[in-house]
């Protein structure tokens, strides 16, 4: 299951975010998103998890919980839409 966790703290790393899954269970990967000239967070990531039953107990457990000083929003990941090439250009 890909997992979307928002409202991290810049000082957010990786690595925080794979422990603070690995608790729940196996992470398969795990990856907070950062701007790519100035490379400091951009406050969001993604983990992604094998096992269905810990990935929603993960959601269930750490959404709205404090990290870093933040309150953080956990929920199952949508899948990213497709951009047209001709939207927003007339």
């Amino acid at each position: 299951m890909n997992i979307f966790v928002s409202n991290l703290g810049y000082s957010f790393s990786t690595e925080d975010l794979t422990e603070l899954f690995a608790t729940y269970g196996a992470v398969d990967s795990a990856r907070v998103i950062t701007d790519k000239f100035t490379k400091q967070s951009r406050g969001f990531g993604f983990v992604e998890m094998s096992d269905e039953a810990a990935a929603t107990k993960a959601i269930k457990d750490l959404n709205g919980t404090m990290q870093d000083g933040r309150s953080i929003k956990v929920m199952e990941a949508r899948p990213k839409e497709e951009k047209s090439s001709y939207s927003n250009r007339w």
